[in-house]
């Protein structure tokens, strides 16, 4: 049988150091889940209770509005307002999705086809890579593996290799997809950066389309800035704004694209033909958790802060040295030098068998990952150092 679309996926490397793992567990072996990016602090209690109420109305048992209920959209516009000073018309600049993930690869199915081209940073979260081409499209890769951790310098690095890969491609992208905090390499920009981008994107033609993801996961005083505060950036950009790890609410999928109403109304349009939208009581928590309780990012970051400082000054101490990040709930770690030649696929899978930690390997994340791991905050403190200890016995060349 011939198949469509899966046929060119590469084997997912993640799921090599997930069998690892997974076997290690079988044997006894205690084993530091450090990969996989889900969220384990609990969601609002607020919205938990709220889910469970509204689960025992047999009004909200039935087909809900794709779109998302009016309320819902209201709640993120207000979301909007109060936090970024950007006024969104719940009306016509807002669509609920089911998660991120499913908002921008259905977004590409109304942005690009055979033929056309989309920009996307490279390493970079893997459905960025793959949302264009699962739609026809071509991909052109924009090297981001350099920007560093000054939010001004790394904005001016992105331009230019925006600018380098839009000479260099044929026929001219239509899309450039960004996302900052950025997954994995947690590269963060300001908001000066945001307005150039934006300006190029007008001198261009290119509608930029902004993955928001981690748009309250800040540290250090750094605040993430939405590329919807640029003044005119509604002409050429859309954001996907999520609750999975700002409110801790990750298998809830509740998200948003925001932003270009001619945009926002094509997917509007496309999803009425494929889905009913989020089960009507997890709308209905979503409403409570961001009205009732938006200050409980606030309590996420602490948590995530607590445990960036472990694991970084724990690896550094063990001399495998790291940048802090400023955002995101991961830790980008360059491969120490002696192991460098291994590459991040072997380098992880020794990191399980000898260091009782797993990690992402960053070829995963596509060209320019592979010299790099990802680490997830997803295990507390003592964990992360017991980690630390096991790592600084198992890599004997540092």
């Amino acid at each position: 049988m011939e198949l469509r679309r899966v046929t060119g996926l590469p084997p997912y490397v993640f799921a090599e150091i997930d069998a690892l793992k997974l076997a290690a567990r079988r044997a006894g072996e205690d084993v530091i889940d450090l990969g996989f990016g889900n969220p384990d602090i609990p969601s609002p209690s607020v919205a938990v209770e709220k889910l469970a109420e509204a689960a025992r109305n047999p009004r909200n048992h039935r087909y809900s509005a794709s779109r998302g209920i009016p309320k819902l959209r209201q709640a993120i516009a207000d979301l909007y307002l109060r936090r970024f000073g950007v006024e969104i018309d719940p009306e016509s600049e807002v669509v609920s999705t089911i998660g991120a993930k499913e908002g921008l690869s259905h977004l590409m199915w109304v942005l690009v086809g055979p033929g056309d081209t989309a920009l996307v940073p490279s390493p970079s979260y893997p459905i960025h890579l793959y949302a264009p081409l699962f739609a026809g499209a071509d991909v052109r890769m924009v090297r981001l593996e350099e920007l560093g951790s000054d939010e001004a310098q790394a904005g001016e690095t992105l331009l230019g290799n925006l600018a380098e890969a839009w000479e260099s491609a044929w026929p001219k992208p239509r899309v450039a997809i960004v996302s900052f905090p950025h997954n994995p390499t947690t590269a963060c920009i300001d908001l000066a950066a945001m307005t150039r981008l934006v300006g190029w994107a007008r001198e261009h033609g290119v509608v930029l389309v902004h993955d928001f993801a981690y748009a309250e996961t800040a540290f250090d005083g750094y605040r993430p800035p939405s590329i919807l505060e640029v003044p005119g950036a509604k002409d050429v950009a859309v954001e996907l704004y999520t609750l999975t790890k700002s409110f801790s609410m990750a298998g809830w999928r509740v998200a948003f694209l925001v932003g270009n109403a001619e945009l926002v109304q094509a997917l509007t349009k496309l999803k009425s033909y494929l889905d009913y939208g989020t089960f009507q009581p997890i709308q209905i928590a979503a409403i409570v958790a961001m009205n009732e309780t938006p200050d409980y990012p606030k309590v996420v970051n602490e948590t995530y802060q607590a445990r960036r400082d472990v694991l970084c000054d724990g690896l550094t101490r063990i001399g495998w040295h790291v940048a802090r990040p400023k955002g995101t709930m991961f830790v980008w770690a360059r491969i120490p030098e002696a192991y460098r030649d291994m590459g991040s696929l072997d380098f992880s899978k020794l990191l399980v068998s000898e260091g009782k930690v797993a990690t992402s390997p960053g070829v995963g994340f596509g060209p320019g990952g592979d010299g790099y791991v990802r680490f997830a905050l997803i295990e507390n403190e003592q964990r992360i150092a017991q980690g630390v200890r096991s790592l600084r016995k198992a890599l004997s060349k540092l």
